[in-house]
């Protein structure tokens, strides 16, 4: 994902609140109350998309997979995201449903202990909550968690730079996204785990960007001149590879250190195409979208739900670009 990657001044709660994000508009459902299965009557049929961030194409996708599948189901869809992957920003809307939740909602958590309140809130007024693409520590509040298997997307990762290098020894930068976020978290422990497994490679540790590319272009810059043998760098999602690229690029250093960067968003192929990226990991959020629609619908209905889900993941290179076209995400459904 960029968990595109904070503190809200006063007056943004109210705001936040509104935010639509590209593919979905319209209100959640009516008030409802009781932990019964989606709250009361009236809002039976409809169902609240909360993803980590407004017009990232890793959620834009996932979104578009959810609208498709709720849609076939006879549910009705709602999308709010939060202007960046913050919890605060993404709290006021999640608390914004408190009163008025929805039968279920899906939600990307930006902070896998500060969103556990707010989440517990609209689950304690009868809604079913699925968490999609990022999860809660506390497993005791959705009925589903679907996912990418973070800790095999880093492992691919660094299997990937491996094959990359070759037998050259060398250092590794793995750029990480904020502490906390789960899900990038996984994908660098995959990552350092594997990459063990190549003694010709080490790791100089994880590196936390915020989410923001200028911070990750500035940990480049400071990495390049600390470790003359930097062979690779891994960014855990979109916005640490952007900020990754940059930094190479301003050092005249791409192509000779190569990025390994996660998701396949059109700036991120785009990259690839240009040589800025070496491989790309792609996830398939339209996949989790759908899951995480099933899972919801099947709880509302009583039937059986499953925990854990994942979705499948792909290393792309330059060479094969053509053949992974149907895994590059969308700008719009």
């Amino acid at each position: 994902m960029k968990f595109s990657k904070t503190v809200l001044a006063a007056g943004t709660l109210a705001s936040a609140a509104m935010l639509v994000a590209a593919c979905g508009a319209g209100q959640v459902g009516q008030s409802g109350s009781g932990d019964q299965p989606g709250g009361n009557s009236a809002n039976s049929k409809k169902l609240a998309l909360v993803p980590g961030v407004q017009a990232e194409p890793f959620y834009i996708s996932m979104q578009c997979g959810a609208q498709e599948e709720a849609k076939k189901l006879g549910y009705e869809l709602t999308t709010q995201a939060p202007q960046k992957f913050d919890a605060a920003m993404q709290t006021s809307i999640v608390n914004a449903m408190g009163s008025n939740p929805p039968a279920a909602l899906l939600i990307a958590p930006t902070d896998d202990q500060a969103m556990l309140a707010p989440i517990q809130q609209v689950r304690n007024r009868g809604a079913k909550i699925v968490e999609v693409d990022t999860s809660l520590k506390d497993k005791s509040v959705a009925v589903s968690s679907v996912s990418s298997d973070n800790a095999e997307g880093g492992k691919l990762a660094a299997q990937t730079m491996a094959k990359l290098v070759g037998d050259k020894p060398g250092s590794v930068l793995i750029l990480d996204t904020i502490a906390g976020t789960s899900t990038t978290a996984a994908r660098a422990k995959g990552f350092e785990d594997e990459l063990k497994n190549h003694p010709n490679l080490k790791s100089t540790g994880i590196q936390f960007t915020q989410n923001e590319p200028e911070q990750a272009a500035a940990k480049v810059t400071a990495a390049l001149v600390s470790t003359p043998d930097l062979a690779g760098i891994f960014a855990t999602n979109l916005n640490t590879g952007e900020g990754a690229a940059t930094g190479l690029r301003n050092a005249g250093k791409i192509g000779k250190v190569n990025l390994v960067g996660f998701d396949a968003s059109p700036s991120e192929v785009d990259g690839l195409k240009k040589g800025e990226y070496q491989a790309l990991i792609a996830q398939d959020p339209a996949q989790i979208g759908t899951k995480g629609v099933d899972q919801a619908v099947a709880a509302l209905e009583g039937k059986p739900t499953e925990r854990d889900l994942t979705a499948q993941l792909h290393s792309i290179t330059k060479d094969d670009l053509d053949a992974s076209s149907k895994y590059f995400y969308k700008q719009k459904c």
